[in-house]
């Protein structure tokens, strides 16, 4: 039987995102989990997060596992981040005031700003983006076996990740303007929305992940 690791640093909807790859992965181990041995031997892994970056970084560290999730990804274990997840695999965060990540992908997190505005209607926008939003798949991809381009997915978050190049964008989403909703590279997927929370189309996410063998 194979294994899934789900990170445990107390910064993630865990119960949540193990129901879901429990329910499209029956005959596979979901473990949550904050034992490095265990995450390192699984062979898949799932990085959640929710909250602050400043907060999430420091459990990390705390525990020892931003190692942890660097090994991993230098291993080429097919490594799924959610959300702020996504986020701390940037080199660094704008939010509290700046916040060093993981770096194991390039580019920065952004506010979205108080001042966000629907382009064509002049409209204001929340803040933060919540809610359901199309997903636009910029690069073919594994994980989006089976889902329509533009379908739609849930979203809670204030900040976006910008990368260092375009080529890492696997999906854009518009709020105010066009962000990236999801960033691949070789054994790394991440994507801002919550697949746990997006029905159909999410499950299928989770379920397209405990297939991925880790290239795109």
């Amino acid at each position: 039987m194979s294994t899934v690791a789900v990170i445990d640093y107390g910064m993630g909807n865990l119960h949540s995102v193990a129901k879901a790859l429990e329910q499209v992965g029956p005959d596979i181990d979901i473990v949550v989990t904050a034992d490095s041995t265990t995450i390192l031997a699984a062979d898949r892994v799932v990085f959640p997060g929710v909250g602050a970056i400043r907060d999430c970084m420091s459990e990390l560290r705390r525990l020892g596992l931003d190692s942890v999730v660097q090994q991993v990804a230098s291993a080429g274990t097919p490594l799924l981040g959610v959300c702020v997840g996504m986020q701390a695999m940037m080199d660094w965060s704008e939010e509290n005031g700046g916040t060093d990540c993981l770096g194991l992908l390039p580019g920065k997190v952004q506010y979205f700003g108080d001042s966000l505005c629907e382009p064509n209607s002049g409209e204001r926008l929340k803040i933060p983006h919540m809610g359901w939003n199309q997903v636009h798949q910029t690069q073919s991809h594994p994980l989006w076996l089976d889902i329509e381009q533009d379908a739609r997915f849930y979203f809670v978050h204030s900040y976006y990740v910008e990368p260092d190049s375009p080529t890492l964008i696997a999906a854009t989403t518009d709020y105010g303007f066009p962000f990236a909703a999801a960033l691949g590279r070789e054994n790394i997927f991440a994507v801002q929305f919550h697949p746990e929370k997006s029905q159909h189309d999410g499950l299928k996410l989770y379920q397209n992940f405990l297939r991925w063998d880790g290239k795109a």
